[in-house]
């Protein structure tokens, strides 16, 4: 059984996940305006895995016999100035992320709830990845510069992510 403070505190936790997969979806459309459609598809796979992430907090609330609470999402960035500016609100937008995850492994810690510390491992270490990658877009963004072939080269390996479901969602979609 949970927690009321810690019911809460995943609900709010789902609801960031859901504006995190509205704000890669706005995002997305953003890189299709600007004829990128590589990084557009890169943005729609974020879209899906933060909705995913949702969902794996969502099963965890209702296997602890939980109520989750859904509340409304926030509007959402839709304009940047550059490529390098979108991914920049990304790696940003992850460090927040990682630091709600981590307020809320400290709640769990400070509630002695062991099962929700170990339900919350996977996204901590998600989280050091989702970071990384930003990271290493936005290096080869400045690397690349104005440079168009560079662009085109960057926005077709993007492109050629592929979706693949978090493993705490096998079986349960």
């Amino acid at each position: 059984m949970l927690s009321k403070k810690i019911e809460a505190a995943i609900n709010a936790q789902i609801n960031a996940e859901m504006w995190s997969a509205y704000l890669y979806l706005s995002m997305a459309a953003h890189c299709h305006a600007v004829g990128q459609p590589g990084m557009a598809k890169w943005f729609e796979v974020q879209f899906r895995e933060e909705q995913d992430h949702a969902k794996i907090m969502y099963n965890y609330v209702v296997s602890r016999g939980a109520k989750v609470t859904l509340s409304p999402i926030d509007a959402v960035p839709t304009e940047w100035t550059s490529l390098l500016d979108v991914f920049e609100s990304t790696l940003a937008h992850e460090r927040k992320v990682t630091a709600l995850i981590n307020d809320l492994y400290a709640l769990t810690t400070a509630e002695n709830d062991y099962a929700t510390q170990s339900m919350l491992k996977w996204f901590i270490d998600e989280q050091v990845e989702e970071e990384e990658n930003a990271q290493t877009i936005i290096d080869n963004i400045k690397m690349i510069k104005d440079n168009g072939y560079g662009l085109y080269m960057l926005d077709k390996e993007l492109g050629s992510r592929v979706y693949s479901t978090p493993s705490p969602l096998a079986g349960k979609e």
